[in-house]
């Protein structure tokens, strides 16, 4: 299941300003990426999870930067996450559970000349109570799983306002999610998460105190995760494509006014695969191209997800 990425979860995990003190890419890390595959259901039904994720981002192309130069950033992202799902149903048919995510992140940027400076440090951590709902059985199996989760991600994380780059973005970010499979064959599955992403006021922003800049407030983004796959190994091997999309959808906000650049969008597309040692212990491998970024990174990522059910 979920998380988090955290975004570009983000390549940076975090905020990147301008120099110059006005936002240019102010969105906090959210999941992009992170889960592909048989999203809409946990893998062993009730009871607790844990997980591990270790996502690595590179990108060589920063867009939209006001300055000269060609800086390169590297991210090294973990994410440790602890799921408890319900045996008990209500009587909507769902079961209640929570999801629980802390982030690290370290940052190699190579500058190239730019002000930029990065921080490494613990992530914001994401907590999320939500719904499940059994599967739709067909005459073959399940035909259709899906969840809903009121994700809130939380400014525990590490954050200097004397850096470009943070682990923690310093706001509150409301993150509710939708996620859904649909099993088109018992072999071949679809899989979506659909965002929502909402962020609080940056009181204390990067920005020098002659900017007379007093706050922050990155705008309202809709973001999703999607992926497809087939069983290609019975019970043990799934390969397919996956891919996430982020597109900010209101302007971001200076001192309580619209800022006029352009919004934050990214799209991304890749192969993966899903090897299950066990009904109880699962390895998640997928890769992602990004292409079509504005106003963000654009570049490469690569994750890895482990899921142990007890």
């Amino acid at each position: 299941m979920r998380p988090c990425l955290l975004s570009r979860w983000i390549p940076a995990l975090a905020v990147l300003l301008l120099a110059a003190a006005a936002p240019a890419y102010d969105q906090p890390a959210v999941n992009l990426g992170f889960t592909s595959f048989l999203d809409g259901i946990p893998p062993a039904g009730p009871g607790w999870y844990a997980a591990q994720y270790l996502q690595y981002y590179t990108a060589d192309e920063l867009p939209d930067l006001p300055f000269p130069g060609q800086p390169e950033l590297e991210a090294w992202i973990s994410l440790s996450q602890v799921i408890y799902q319900s045996p008990k149903t209500l009587p909507t048919g769902a079961s209640l559970g929570l999801d629980v995510i802390l982030p690290v992140a370290l940052f190699d940027l190579d500058a190239d000349g730019t002000p930029l400076t990065a921080n490494d440090g613990l992530g914001d951590l994401l907590i999320g109570p939500y719904l499940q709902w059994a599967p739709v059985m067909g005459k073959n199996g399940p035909v259709f799983v899906h969840r809903l989760e009121l994700q809130t991600i939380v400014p525990t994380g590490d954050y200097d306002e004397d850096r470009n780059i943070n682990p923690g973005a310093n706001v509150v970010s409301l993150n509710p999610y939708w996620a859904a499979t649909w099993f088109l064959t018992p072999k071949w599955t679809l899989s979506g998460r659909f965002h929502y992403l909402w962020n609080a006021k940056n009181t204390d922003p990067f920005s020098p105190p002659e900017s007379g800049i007093r706050n922050t407030q990155a705008g309202q983004a809709l973001h999703a995760n999607f992926a497809t796959e087939c069983e290609v190994i019975a019970q043990k091997l799934r390969l397919g494509i996956n891919g996430y999309a982020f597109r900010q959808i209101t302007a971001s906000q200076t001192n309580g006014a619209d800022n006029h650049g352009k919004k934050e969008q990214v799209f991304a597309l890749g192969p993966g695969a899903l090897w299950s040692f066990n009904p109880n212990n699962h390895l998640f491998v997928n890769v992602y191209f990004e292409m079509d970024a504005q106003s963000r990174p654009e570049g490469e990522r690569g994750s890895i997800r482990y899921v142990h059910h007890f």
